[in-house]
């Protein structure tokens, strides 16, 4: 069987119904709609996200990351004319912190099973992660919305701040200077920040351990080019020979639970299918 076959049978059998119908729709043709129906079941009343959509927080209350990951899934099904945007804004701007930033996390984080990772003072200050990804996705597709301009005036300010940075971090400060509209001012920051981006990335495809790649900045052909073609090339037949002999990928951080393993491998899936296509490193049909 082909990659796309191999994965699909990966899905089949240890992938949750929204990683299923996402790679239906984004590789076999399926439906948009019945993403979005079950991406809704995972959006709570006050328009957050909650309910595992991030495997690593395991509660049922909204948290700022799982609108991230909510927006990635409408980004990738073009659906950003969906209900589920404004909602889901009016709750960030709900819980932004006076600087304009969502938190990291929240709190109530406190409350529910969560990866060891997710902690938090009693008030935490907005983060570039995730307020850079989300505010970059917003302008990429041309969303208004109040909580958008004060968010935006947030993620100058504290990217204008930053002489060195952390993976995470710079991902998200690639993604929003990729993303948002004033392309002057974002080419000017990326250019300034170039090398401390660079200082953490993991250039060994090899790498062990909670890395990031290449692959992890440019997930498609950027136009704010950080890596040379050679680089991305070894990178993209790493990713191919990365595939597990059941036909998915995993992600490289710690699998806290057991149940977390296959939830972010059926996610993880679609994402690096989706990388192949863009590279065109995936078999014609």
């Amino acid at each position: 069987m082909d990659v796309l076959d191999t994965a699909e049978r990966y899905l089949q059998l240890h992938g949750r119904l929204i990683d299923r119908l996402r790679f239906e729709a984004l590789f076999r043709g399926g439906p948009r709609e019945r993403v979005l129906d079950v991406l809704r079941s995972y959006q709570n009343p006050d328009g957050g996200f909650g309910n595992a959509l991030e495997p690593d927080l395991r509660g049922a209350g909204s948290q700022p990351e799982p609108v991230e990951v909510a927006f990635w899934i409408l980004d990738e099904l073009d659906a950003f004319d969906s209900p589920m945007v404004p909602a889901a804004c009016d709750y960030l701007a709900g819980v932004s912190a006076p600087d304009g930033g969502v938190p990291f996390v929240l709190p109530s984080v406190r409350d529910t099973p969560h990866a060891p990772w997710w902690e938090t003072p009693d008030e935490p200050p907005g983060s570039l992660v995730p307020t850079a990804s989300i505010a970059g996705l917003l302008h990429k597709h041309g969303i208004t919305h109040p909580w958008l301009a004060t968010a935006t005036d947030f993620c100058w300010s504290r990217i204008a701040a930053i002489t060195e940075t952390t993976p995470y971090e710079a991902r998200a400060v690639v993604t929003f200077l990729e993303l948002v509209s004033d392309r002057p001012r974002a080419e000017a920051e990326f250019a300034r920040l170039r090398e401390a981006i660079l200082a953490t990335v993991s250039l060994d495809p090899d790498t062990s351990g909670d890395a990031h790649f290449p692959l992890d900045f440019a997930p498609e052909p950027a136009r704010l080019p950080l890596f040379t073609q050679d680089v991305l090339d070894a990178h993209l037949d790493a990713l191919l020979a990365a595939q597990s002999a059941d036909g998915g990928w995993n992600g490289n951080w710690l699998m806290w639970t057991p149940l977390v393993a296959h939830e972010w491998g059926g996610y993880v899936t679609v994402l690096r299918l989706q990388t192949l296509r863009a590279y065109g490193r995936l078999p014609q049909p």
